[in-house]
């Protein structure tokens, strides 16, 4: 079969660099620029009226309105779905609208989900303080407890969702008895894998239904955007693009557009997170201030075997506890690193650090701080594109203080 010069080559045929920077695009676009325009259009407009007529009933690849899709955004999606190995992806405002987006779609009155209970604190909290109210049942069982999940499953179960690895703990999920339990119950599946990216980690590949970013973080790159992601099949994503049309949360062209300029680096940036995460992680590792590092590519995670299975690389992400610190100390620590920000988020080209105590759990109480596994003496720190030997230094001057 000839091949077709105006579409690139399907990303089955590609490495994952060249997927990045070509899936999804023409080859020659329009003006002739090998960059893709910014479509700055809240509503389109069609010739005549029978090719509004042919838009409706042929359901013509073309757009009519700002809230149902952007030319760029078709662009961003299918280069997505690429790199995650699926059939569609649908680009929402954040992960966070990603994530309602989907349990809005899928779930009823009287239908229950079941969260690994190291899953994102706002998502949790959007399912047992929200969704509650419209009669939907949340149930938390132990992170990578397969017996648990399976025990609570009923006839209304209808989701079951988990990060991988989850944040701040890095805990690993089995994607293959994760998919299998959902297979064998008859209920579909979730994994959240903003922390893996699509280069670590292939949750379709395993049988995952749907597949969730927050594209802020690794995809984007930059810490210069929000977006959210879900991938999956084309059929069961239909229904969360046609409620994301009533609901607006549709990315903006501007954003749109750094996102696709971010992925054209996605790979490079993924492999130095990946070495800066591990050099980092080995280093506190042996280091007599620390208790505990949380990192699946040490052999003492809990996880090792699990991540060497089914992982790539390990992240940019390392969780640690400063040995006998109180949140106090723990927080000079932070305060005395001069690389990485002190900041919320991940995944960007600049370290961040975090004391979760303080920036996301501070107005928790201790029992529940207990509850979640989120001690004084833990530091969260996403490592950068920064050259490691510099992010060792800094952090070996920390400690020293």
């Amino acid at each position: 079969m000839k091949h077709d010069a105006s579409q690139p080559p399907r990303a089955s045929q590609l490495g994952g660099s060249t997927t990045a920077v070509h899936a999804g695009e023409q080859r020659q676009k329009p003006g002739d620029a090998i960059t893709d325009p910014i479509f700055c259009a809240s509503t389109y407009t069609f010739p005549d009226t029978q090719a509004v007529i042919d838009f409706i009933e042929q359901k013509l690849p073309r757009e009519e309105y700002g809230r149902y899709g952007n030319p760029s955004e078709k662009i961003v999606e299918a280069k997505l779905a690429e790199l995650e190995g699926a059939e569609a992806a649908i680009l929402f405002t954040t992960g966070m609208s990603a994530f309602v987006g989907l349990l809005m779609a899928k779930l009823n009155a009287g239908d229950e989900v079941i969260f690994f209970d190291e899953c994102y604190h706002r998502s949790r909290e959007f399912c047992t303080k929200h969704l509650s109210r419209f009669g939907v049942k949340t149930v938390q069982v132990r992170a990578c407890d397969y017996a648990a999940m399976e025990a609570a499953i009923t006839p209304r179960t209808r989701l079951l969702i988990s990060e991988s690895p989850t944040n701040p703990h890095l805990s690993v999920v089995d994607l293959e008895k994760f998919v299998d339990l959902g297979r064998r119950r008859g209920v579909e599946t979730l994994i959240d894998a903003t922390l893996a990216t699509p280069y670590n980690l292939r949750p379709i590949a395993a049988g995952v239904d749907y597949v969730l970013h927050s594209a802020t973080k690794y995809l984007a790159g930059h810490n210069d955007l929000l977006a959210g992601v879900l991938a999956g099949s084309r059929e069961k994503l239909e229904p969360v693009r046609k409620l994301r049309g009533i609901l607006g949360t549709i990315n903006s062209p501007h954003n749109i557009y750094l996102l696709q300029r971010g992925l054209k680096t996605f790979e490079l940036r993924i492999e130095r997170h990946n070495a800066n995460g591990l050099a980092v992680a080995r280093f506190l590792d042996q280091h007599p201030r620390i208790e505990k590092v949380y990192y699946p590519g040490l052999e003492s995670h809990p996880y090792f075997e699990v991540a060497q299975r089914t992982m790539r690389g390990f992240g940019g992400l390392v969780t640690f506890l400063v040995r006998d610190a109180d949140w106090r100390q723990t927080a000079a620590v932070v305060d005395a690193c001069r690389i990485p920000r002190i900041a919320p988020s991940l995944g960007g080209v600049e370290s961040l650090i975090e004391q979760p105590l303080v920036m996301s759990y501070f107005e928790c109480t201790p029992e529940d701080r207990q509850r979640f596994g989120i001690p004084d003496n833990m530091i969260r720190l996403s490592c950068g594109i920064e050259n490691s030997e510099d992010l060792i230094a800094d952090l070996a001057q920390a400690l020293a203080q």
